[in-house]
């Protein structure tokens, strides 16, 4: 039995980067279907989250960032440029973005088609692994590329029917609430929610309860 999980997922998430991987991989081996629903970060769903953090929470933020990426063995750098134009000292998020929307109603096309693991996996490495400039050139081209897809037919489809992609991440985001949790990554499976890249194990876990199984090799 093919089970199913709905991963809801922000391109501007380190920990949505660093566990990708890891659902890739669940995907490839196990008989999952995994069910990709990019929503906005919570810097843009929550207006001035940023600003009541504990003067401590940056600190450990990047902290644990990177040493859990090196335990991972996953190449990490804050992306240049941030995918969420934000002022980090005061906790400021200008109305203007000119990278989020376009990213996440991508994800959402991408999903559409059919390769929404893929093309997380892919754009995520090329923004979170320290490569400077990622949105210039070539590099998302290539990245989707590599996900089995066509940058400018998407970009062209988004651009043609922005309100329907812009309705479907905001049906994420109701769904995600209603999965029962405000934050990514959140793993929903089977009316159980699993917050956190720290809760991966936990999820395999369950799924394993409930009839996980190794895909078969031909």
């Amino acid at each position: 039995m093919t089970l199913s999980i709905d991963l809801y997922w922000s391109f501007r998430s380190p920990y949505s980067y660093l566990v990708t991987p890891r659902i890739t991989a669940l995907a490839k081996d196990y008989d999952v279907t995994v069910n990709v629903r990019p929503v906005y970060p919570i810097a843009l769903r929550i207006k001035d989250f940023f600003k009541g953090l504990d003067p401590l929470a940056p600190a450990y933020f990047f902290h644990d960032l990177e040493r859990l990426a090196q335990m991972l063995g996953l190449e990490y750098a804050w992306p240049n440029p941030d995918p969420v134009v934000m002022d980090f000292a005061t906790g400021e998020v200008p109305a203007e973005q000119p990278f989020i929307h376009r990213l996440t109603r991508l994800g959402c096309a991408a999903a559409e088609a059919g390769k929404g693991l893929p093309f997380i996996d892919e754009v995520s490495r090329v923004i979170w692994s320290g490569a400077p400039n990622w949105h210039e050139g070539d590099c998302l081209a290539q990245a989707v590329s590599r996900a089995g897809l066509e940058l400018a037919p998407l970009d062209r489809l988004i651009e043609q029917h922005t309100e329907q992609y812009e309705e479907m991440i905001e049906r994420n985001q109701e769904d995600q609430r209603a999965a029962g949790h405000w934050g990514v990554p959140l793993m929903a499976f089977e009316g159980e929610p699993f917050f956190g890249q720290d809760r991966f194990d936990c999820l395999k876990w369950r799924m394993t309860q409930k009839g996980l199984v190794r895909r078969s090799i031909a």
